[in-house]
């Protein structure tokens, strides 16, 4: 697994020195959660000393596909998916290796195609937690439901906001714990003319059955470029947990995500 650590970011290193063709307006686009862009993100987390004796690691592969729909003259709705697929060792004394998919988690926005007068851009609608963990150790076994809105500013190169839901499990197996759940994602992004994205973010998670937070704090930076017709962004970057759950990460953590772009002129 720490090979394909090195890999990629041997190819993080590597992609630039291609004749890359910078897009801020692209780079810019995918700061917004809810723009109008087709995008597909294979996002790689590695994590260590997770577990109650700080044994285990854990790598997480989320696929996250963006899909836009236009539903009327002044409304959009922005399919928003997350699919785990989780590879984790010794996270638990005596637990072994595990991999396999993690529950999928789906969200709808509605969002107005156009910002507000005062340049606020913003989107809301439902978010759903389906049960497609492979093995006990990866999924709750739970089904859940809730809301889920975003709100965001654009001005110049900065983009501000952020992203929340909350989920209850309101089915499954009665034998594991219920969800009961709050994901508050705040971002600060700040794009530069030759489309490079910087940004800081949280995507904290408020257990309300345990009472615990989990807090990593990422910061990443991207690259807009295309090779042949078709344009991608890289984004790589830190984790740091400012506070995990029992069991959680104790350490840093770090990101790598490559994102395929397909913008309306394609």
């Amino acid at each position: 697994m720490y090979r394909n650590f090195a890999a990629f970011i041997a190819l993080f290193f590597a992609l630039f020195s291609f004749n890359a063709l910078a897009d801020s307006d692209l780079a810019k686009q995918l700061s917004n959660p809810v723009s109008s862009l087709i995008s597909v993100p294979f996002q790689h987390n590695w994590d260590n000393r997770v577990g109650p004796v700080e044994g285990g690691r854990k790598y997480t592969l989320n696929i996250q596909p963006v899909i836009p729909f236009s539903i009327s003259e002044d409304w959009n709705l922005i399919s928003r998916t997350i699919l785990p697929v989780i590879n984790q060792e010794a996270i638990f004394p005596g637990s072994g290796e595990q991999t396999g998919l993690s529950d999928t988690v789906q969200s709808a926005f509605f969002s107005p195609k156009k910002p507000t007068a005062g340049g606020v851009i913003w989107g809301a609608g439902p978010v759903f937690l389906l049960p497609t963990g492979t093995e006990p150790l990866l999924g709750t076994e739970k089904w859940g439901a809730g809301p889920t809105g975003v709100v965001l500013k654009q001005a110049g190169p900065w983009t501000i906001g952020t992203l929340a839901n909350h989920i209850w499990s309101f089915a499954g197996n009665d034998n594991r714990a219920d969800v009961n759940s709050t994901f508050i994602q705040p971002f600060l992004a700040y794009n530069t003319p030759k489309s490079w994205t910087f940004t800081i973010q949280t995507e904290s998670t408020y257990d309300w059955e345990t009472e615990q937070w989990n807090v990593p704090v990422h910061f990443t930076v991207g690259k807009v470029f295309k090779v042949g017709k078709q344009t991608y962004q890289i984004t790589a970057g830190p984790r740091y947990y400012a506070e995990s759950p029992d069991g959680g990460s104790q350490d840093w953590g770090f990101r790598l995500a490559w994102v395929m772009l397909f913008p309306k002129s394609q």
